[in-house]
């Protein structure tokens, strides 16, 4: 939970000449941790204009590990890197990073393209939103500016929202033993933006929904199956520490464990243009109790140089 943001800003050129343009993306501004020269979460605001995050989906179809080969591959950290540094729009991204799919770490990526964005304006019908899913021996790209228009809010819950990535990726077994927790429009954190999305007014309001998470009492986050019913990982910003170790769960991702939303970041079009961001660390405390790690049921975790009560508002970052 050890959070840092950082700021890169270097003279690459696209090529080796002296006069070479330079590279679209080469100020990035990003959350990551000590030692780290990546994201992991991820999330960058870029000096191209673009904003690109994600959320993991995995792959739960032992078939598709063939696809994952030594040969021919560059590590998905590599190429989200390469990519943010030389795209300067939601396709050249896509092209730059499914290039050498190595098959791990697949996520859901968006690429939001602020140049393209008119406030208040109609859809530009492209441009604006292009989402990317990975899994092994798979890339999925698709524009969707339209759906957002449309819809009003795009939401991830890490999982594949392209119908052929989603059963490619062995989710429908899922779905048929678990039920909708596994599927993409009905699985509890859909279902909670899908209700909430439209109370998002301003930036506060937009922080309040990404650390959202009143499952002792939403009835959204109710696990009918488990026992006690109510469920800190059903919700917004998952608290799956707070659930009981001995309650009666249908699977793991359900069960007490050190697993959860661990902080915020949220930008704009005005604080973008500024590289700037608006982030809050450690686990959410809204509605529910802080974390705390002397009173954890994971106290006995490494966590030196940490402080034990995790009650830190929101920050504006700023490179004045």
């Amino acid at each position: 939970m050890l959070r840092i943001i950082k700021k890169y800003w270097f003279q690459f050129r696209e090529g080796p000449q002296e006069h070479s343009p330079l590279a679209p993306g080469n100020k990035v501004v990003f959350s990551s941790y000590p030692g780290t020269i990546f994201s992991c979460d991820d999330f960058y605001v870029l000096g191209s204009g673009l904003v690109t995050l994600e959320t993991t989906i995995g792959n739960r179809n032992p078939a598709l590990w063939k696809y994952v080969q030594p040969q021919q591959c560059v590590m998905e950290w590599v190429r989200n890197v390469v990519a943010n540094r030389l795209a300067s729009s939601g396709d050249t991204w896509a092209e730059t990073f499914k290039r050498f799919n190595s098959g791990t770490y697949n996520n859901q990526w968006m690429i939001v393209d602020y140049k393209a964005f008119v406030p208040g304006g109609p859809s530009p019908g492209s441009r604006v939103l292009t989402v990317l899913e990975q899994i092994p021996g798979m890339v999925v790209v698709a524009d969707k500016t339209s759906e957002l228009y449309k819809k009003g809010y795009w939401a991830s819950y890490n999982i594949p929202s392209f119908e052929v990535v989603f059963n490619t990726s062995g989710l429908q077994a899922l779905v048929a033993r678990y039920g909708d927790w596994f599927s993409y429009d009905k699985n509890p954190r859909a279902q909670i933006f899908q209700r909430n999305q439209s109370l998002v007014h301003d930036m506060d309001s937009m922080i309040q929904l990404m650390r959202y998470n009143d499952f002792l009492h939403d009835p959204l986050s109710l696990c009918r199956a488990c026992s006690p019913q109510p469920n800190g990982e059903n919700a917004i910003s998952a608290r799956s520490d707070l659930n009981p170790a001995n309650g009666s769960y249908p699977f793991e991702a359900l069960q007490q464990r050190s697993h959860g939303g661990i902080d915020v970041k949220v930008t704009s079009m005005a604080l973008a243009h500024a590289l700037s961001l608006v982030a809050a660390s450690g686990p959410t405390w809204d509605q529910v109790p802080p974390f705390q790690w002397s009173t954890s049921p994971f106290s006995g975790l490494l966590h030196m140089g940490q402080p034990d009560l995790w009650t830190f508002s929101p920050i504006k970052v700023r490179w004045d």
